[in-house]
């Protein structure tokens, strides 16, 4: 079966994604779980760091800490999930590791619930609004 380029333009839009060579080794996505009192410390330390944007997102986990257990009213009540803060942030390869050490310093408190970071290879980004990629995108 022979493709047309009809065919092609329609269902191959987005194969420019995959023409830019290398990407994943210059840009890294960082996912920290942190506490929610240390939100604003790690927020200022990484605009210093020269990070532009981050996303935040309120979660819900449990890791070692297997949640606890709190009283309300006199009756005692098992919290499951402990509320946790997401950190999100897409960042050039060469501010990996200064972000990282300043989002330990300002996240660790030496108490089990002190969180989590997970780095991951970034593929591609893309702004929507210029269609920017790669790096100038972030």
């Amino acid at each position: 079966m022979e493709l047309g380029s009809e065919w092609l333009a329609d269902n191959l839009r987005g194969a420019r994604i995959l023409e830019t060579p290398g990407t994943s080794r210059d840009m890294k996505k960082i996912e920290a779980i942190i506490r929610h009192f240390k939100l604003e410390d790690i927020k200022s330390a990484l605009i210093e760091c020269g990070v532009e944007g981050m996303t935040i997102t309120e979660v819900k986990g449990f890791g070692r800490q297997r949640g606890h257990t709190e009283m309300y009213r006199g009756t005692e009540y098992a919290i499951d999930f402990v509320p946790k803060v997401k950190v999100e942030i897409a960042l050039p390869d060469d501010l990996l590791r200064p972000v990282l050490d300043k989002i330990i310093d300002c996240a660790q408190t030496g108490q089990i619930g002190d969180g989590k970071i997970f780095v991951t290879d970034l593929e591609e980004v893309i702004r929507i609004r210029t269609g920017e990629t790669g790096r100038d995108a972030i």
